[in-house]
């Protein structure tokens, strides 16, 4: 497989994600076939960010399926570090 194939259980959790967001209907397949695709376009369209065959890692954790760290996330998917006052988000540019 070449470099834009997602493992089938990493696709499972995005999946799963995107059901429980409501973007996709149905049970999670593992499959990173056309209507997972066009869910996870949309969710990142309706985030305002770039829609992309493979998720960013803005629309990663803000389906909770970032990596497991002690930072907090505002609602427009940029990670704060330290406190949850941090007004300063990781990603300074889009």
């Amino acid at each position: 497989m070449g470099q834009r194939a997602i493992d089938q259980s990493r696709a499972t959790e995005i999946q799963t994600a995107l059901i429980k967001s409501g973007y996709l209907s149905g049970e999670a397949s593992g499959r990173w076939d056309a209507e997972t695709q066009a869910a996870m376009q949309k969710f990142q369209s309706d985030n305002g960010w770039q829609t992309k065959l493979i998720p960013d890692s803005r629309a990663i954790i803000k389906l909770g399926l970032g990596p497991a760290q002690d930072t907090e996330v505002s609602n427009n998917g940029s990670s704060a570090i330290s406190t949850p006052e941090a007004s300063t988000p990781v990603y300074s540019q889009q």
